[in-house]
């Protein structure tokens, strides 16, 4: 690997001209010295020439002409000159005298080697595998958002009674179904914003639009949470395939390509083959709803065992949604007991990560720590999506967990004869259920026994990281 012996990042507001003027100039300043210099630019196509950590660590300085955020945190530890865009372009010549001279400040931070280094550094040799986490772990984290605020303020309508936002039944209450409204608007965002950013992960600006139309078009399809995934993939390479191929016409089109070649094919594109494949994960989602509405009266072993799995196998996508659906349709015909397991199979994953992390807090790095003490909120109302950053971390191992809590937490609420005659609200709707305490106790149960063996999992990974680094 080239070792630069300065590196920079610049940016402008806007992103089209003085973004690359200033990589311009410290790039001719740095070759007329006869010093190697790497420019990272954030301009209006998203981030390019991007910075890896190994070149950041080799660096003897790092210049900053920028005036956003180039999320300087990176450089935590190294000596930073930081200055406007606008002396980026004017005083290359003297920023790259003062960064050899030592001049700047360095930056604060921790450079205590966290859990999270040790994982950065793993995910930098697994290549492929790393880059395909990476941009799917972009689309969640902007995604889980949009979960939170909808799927708490659906469960805080239900304070107000199971029915209270149903105009035709005595409980209706207009705040209470005012707030449930908010609450669908914002979940119905999310495979959207799920889709945008996974393809923004892989083809930066020009792969959001087409992201955010591939995953309305996966949602209109029902596909769900897969859907979104396959459409946000689907939309980046698409994006990425466009670039290549008007890589052949002139730069002075650079504004016409992003603004109208891209984005006009790219949705053709995506959403084309997004209706294309829609119909048949549909058909999929309505064969497991009947296979599953036919174990209704089965043993309480058998019945947990399948709803709890189908639940934790991907937490609000196509198979979770069949058990859901098929609890919310049996409610409907009177049949309370059957969403009574389909509950508690959905609120064991996210509790299950935030014991994990109570139980071996050491071994996850922070902002684990805190996804998995947030979980214990999320799943008391009923969001399972608030497990699905660590599924999608290491998911060979972590879905299985997952599986066998939510399997635990089903089984003993079938067992116990727990009924619940709501269809979303975790805990808060705990006044109307049946056998109450034993619900929360069958929940416990499932989500310590998963939480221990959760961190266990995560303990020896981050202990054999450790032995291979």
């Amino acid at each position: 690997m080239t070792k630069y012996q300065l590196i920079a990042a610049t940016g402008c507001p806007t992103g089209i001209a003085h973004t690359y003027m200033a990589q311009e100039a410290l790039e001719q300043a740095a070759k007329a010295k006869g010093v190697t210099i790497k420019v990272e630019t954030h301009g209006q196509i998203g981030v390019e020439n991007e910075l890896t950590q190994a070149e950041i660590e080799k660096a003897d300085a790092v210049i900053i002409a920028a005036d956003k955020d180039v999320h300087a945190e990176r450089f935590a530890g190294k000596r930073v000159i930081e200055v406007s865009v606008s002396k980026g372009i004017k005083e290359a010549s003297q920023l790259i005298d003062d960064a050899l001279a030592g001049k700047g400040k360095v930056l604060g931070g921790d450079k205590s080697v966290s859990v999270a280094v040790l994982e950065k550094k793993e995910n930098e040799r697994k290549g492929i595998g790393h880059s395909i986490y990476k941009n799917l772990m972009n689309g969640v984290s902007h995604m889980l958002p949009f979960v939170v605020s909808g799927g708490v303020l659906i469960a805080i309508s239900f304070l107000w009674g199971i029915y209270s936002a149903d105009p035709e039944n005595t409980q209706f209450n207009q705040f209470a179904a005012t707030l449930k409204e908010i609450g669908g608007l914002a979940m119905g965002m999310m495979v959207p914003i799920l889709s945008a950013y996974i393809a923004e992960g892989i083809a930066k600006r020009p792969g959001l639009v087409v992201g955010f139309v591939g995953g309305l078009v996966a949602t209109n399809g029902g596909t769900g949470f897969l859907g979104g995934i396959v459409s946000g993939f689907l939309a980046g390479y698409v994006v990425l395939g466009l670039v290549k191929v008007f890589n052949v016409l002139p730069k002075s089109l650079d504004g016409l390509k992003a603004i109208f070649l891209y984005p006009v094919l790219g949705v053709a594109i995506t959403g084309l083959i997004m209706y294309g494949i829609a119909g048949p994960m549909s058909a999929i989602n309505e064969g497991m709803m009947d296979f599953l509405a036919g174990f209704e009266n089965s043993s309480p072993l058998v019945l947990g065992v399948i709803v709890g799995c189908m639940c934790a196998f991907d937490m609000g996508g196509p198979v979770n949604k069949a058990a859901y659906v098929t609890g919310t349709a049996l409610l409907a015909q009177g049949n309370t007991s059957f969403m009574a397991g389909v509950s508690a199979a959905c609120i064991a994953p996210p509790l299950i990560t935030g014991f994990a992390v109570l139980f071996f807090r050491k071994y996850f790095d922070t902002n684990e720590q805190n996804a998995g003490l947030v979980n214990f909120i999320l799943g008391s109302t009923h969001i399972t999506e608030g497990a699905i950053p660590f599924a999608a971390k290491d998911p060979l191992r972590v879905l299985p967990t997952m599986m066998l809590g939510s399997s635990i937490a089903a089984v003993l609420t079938y067992m116990f004869k727990v009924q619940v005659p709501a269809p979303h609200g975790g805990f808060l709707v705990l006044p109307v259920v049946t056998h109450g305490l034993l619900w929360v106790l069958a929940i416990l149960a499932g989500s310590l026994v998963g939480g221990f063996l959760l961190g266990l999992i995560q303990k020896r990974r981050v202990e054999k990281i450790k032995a291979t680094i």
